[in-house]
C-alpha cells in the first residue's frame, strides 16, 4: 500500500457549489433579485429583499470556497474598490446617524460581492447571456403589466408604481419605479441582446423579439436621458468598431486622438448644453436638477473632503438630505447624479476614488475589447459606458442594479488588465475564456 495520503473526496454539498449548473443558477437568482428589487420590496418589504440578499450572500461564500483552487485571491477584488469600500465604511463615523450609515454600508458591501463571485464563476459570455435571460423577462413582465393597467383593466397599481399610461404612450415604469429607471434599465438590454446576437448565442427569432421588446420600452419610457444614453453607446460602438479594425502598429495613436476627441465633445456638449436641452425638451426637468446641485455644492463646501457620510439612497429624516428636500420643498431619494451624490456623502477622497474604480474599469475594458477577437468583449466597455453617462443624470450607478454592473464590470476588466496580472500562471485567451463561442452552461 502507498503511503501517500488519498486526497478527500469531495461533500456532495461541495460538489454541487462548485457545479456549472449551480453557477448558472447562481447567476440568475443574483440579476433576478437585484434587477427586480423595486418590485420585490412593493410586494413582499424590505426585509425579505434584505433576507434574499443575504442568503445569497451565504452562499457566495460557500460557492468562492468550492472553488477555492480556481480562483486566484490575490486578484478577487479590485485595489479600487477595495479603497473605496473602506473610505464608505470610515465615513459612517461623522455621519448624522453612524448606525443607520453603517448598515447602509453592508447592502452596498452585500451587493458588491454578489458581483464579484458572479465575475469569477461565469466568464463573458455566460454573464452577459443570464443578464440577457433576466432583463427579458423582468422586460416582458414590466410590459404585461403596463397593458394590464392602462388597457385591460384601465386602473393604476399603485403598489407598483405603476401610472397605467401606455394607451396614451407613456410615460411608464414597468417593475422599475421610475421612467429613467425604466429607460435605463432597457439600454443594458439592448446592448445585451445585440452582443447575444452577434455571439448567435440565442437564436435569431429570441434576438428580434429581445430587441424590439427593449426598444419599444425605450421608447414608452419617454425618459430623455434614453435618447443621451443611446447616442452615447451608439457613438461609443462605432468608435469601438473602427478601433478593432485598425491595424495594430496604429491602434495606439488611434486611441490617443480619440480620447482628445472625448475631452473636446465633453467640453463642447457643456459649452451647448443650452440647445441641447431644448432640443431633448428637458429644460424644466434640468431646471429642478441644476437647482438642486447648485445646493449640494453648498453643503460640500463644509465637508469638501470627507463629505457628510455614507448613506446610498438618501434617508428622508437625516441630515443633510432633509435639510436639502426642505428648502427645495422636494422629496428627493438621491442627488439625481451620481457624481454630486458622492461628493456630497463621500466628499472629494470619495468621488476621487469613484472615479478612479470607473475609470480604470472602463479603460482596461475597452484596451481589452480593442485588441481581442471575440466580439463578446465589447459587452463590458459598452455597458460601463451606459453606467457613466446615465450617472450624470441619475444615481442609479451607486446603488442597487447599477452598483451591480458596476461593480461586476470593474472585476472583468481587472482579470484581464491589472498590475496583478504579472502574477498569473500562463496566458488567457478567447479559447481558455470561452467567450467566442456560442454556450449555455
Amino acid at each position: 500500500m502507498s503511503g501517500v495520503p488519498r486526497r478527500s473526496a469531495p461533500t456532495w454539498l461541495g460538489a454541487l457549489l462548485a457545479s456549472a449548473e449551480f453557477a448558472r443558477a447562481y447567476t440568475f437568482a443574483v440579476l433576478g433579485t437585484v434587477f427586480a428589487a423595486f418590485a420585490i420590496e412593493r410586494v413582499a418589504g424590505d426585509v425579505t429583499y434584505a433576507t434574499i440578499v443575504a442568503a445569497l450572500c451565504v452562499i457566495g461564500v460557500g460557492v468562492l470556497i468550492s472553488r477555492r483552487r480556481e480562483i486566484s485571491f490575490l486578484r478577487l477584488v479590485p485595489t479600487t474598490l477595495l479603497v473605496l469600500l473602506a473610505w464608505m465604511l470610515a465615513s459612517g463615523f461623522w455621519s448624522s446617524d453612524p448606525t443607520m450609515s453603517f448598515w447602509s454600508w453592508v447592502y452596498t458591501l452585500a451587493v458588491a460581492f454578489l458581483a464579484v463571485v458572479i465575475g469569477h464563476i461565469r466568464d463573458t459570455l455566460q454573464t452577459a447571456r443570464a443578464l440577457g435571460d433576466v432583463l427579458r423577462m423582468l422586460l416582458s413582465i414590466s410590459l404585461g403589466i403596463e397593458v394590464l393597467s392602462g388597457i385591460l383593466i384601465d386602473t393604476p397599481l399603485e403598489f407598483l408604481g405603476v401610472q397605467g399610461n401606455i394607451a396614451s404612450f407613456g410615460p411608464i415604469q414597468g417593475i422599475f419605479g421610475t421612467r429613467n429607471a425604466l429607460g435605463f434599465v432597457a439600454v443594458i438590454a439592448l446592448i445585451t441582446f445585440l452582443i447575444e446576437y452577434r455571439t448567435q448565442s440565442v437564436r435569431p427569432g429570441l434576438s428580434l423579439y429581445s430587441v424590439v421588446l427593449a426598444g419599444v420600452l425605450a421608447a414608452l419610457s419617454d425618459s430623455p436621458t434614453v435618447v443621451v444614453l443611446a447616442a452615447a453607446v451608439g457613438l461609443a460602438t462605432g468608435v469601438l468598431a473602427l478601433v478593432r479594425h485598425t491595424r495594430p502598429e496604429r491602434r495606439s495613436a488611434l486611441q490617443w486622438s480619440i480620447g482628445v476627441v472625448v475631452v473636446l465633445g465633453l467640453a463642447i456638449a457643456y459649452l451647448a448644453r443650452g440647445p441641447i436641452i431644448s432640443l431633448l425638451g428637458a429644460r424644466t426637468d434640468l431646471a429642478m436638477r441644476t437647482e438642486l446641485w447648485v445646493d449640494i455644492i453648498g453643503y460640500v463646501r463644509f465637508r469638501p473632503v470627507q463629505g457628510w457620510g455614507w448613506f446610498g439612497p438618501w434617508v428622508q429624516n437625516e441630515f443633510p438630505f432633509n435639510g436639502l428636500n426642505y428648502w427645495l420643498q422636494q422629496n428627493h431619494a438621491s442627488a439625481l447624479n451620481a457624481y454630486f451624490d458622492v461628493l456630497l456623502q463621500l466628499g472629494w477622497v470619495g468621488l476621487v476614488l469613484f472615479v478612479g474604480l470607473a475609470g480604470a474599469a472602463l479603460v482596461r475594458s475597452w484596451l481589452d475589447a480593442s485588441e481581442r477577437r471575440a466580439v463578446v468583449y465589447a459587452w463590458t466597455p459598452l455597458i460601463l459606458v451606459a453606467l457613466l453617462v446615465d450617472s450624470i443624470f441619475e444615481s442609479f450607478t451607486l446603488f442597487g442594479f447599477g452598483w451591480l454592473m458596476l461593480v461586476l464590470c470593474a472585476v472583468r476588466a481587472g482579470q484581464s488588465r491589472s498590475w496583478r496580472e504579472r502574477f498569473r500562471e500562463g496566458p488567457v485567451d478567447d479559447v481558455a475564456e470561452g467567450a467566442g463561442l456560442p454556450h449555455e452552461a
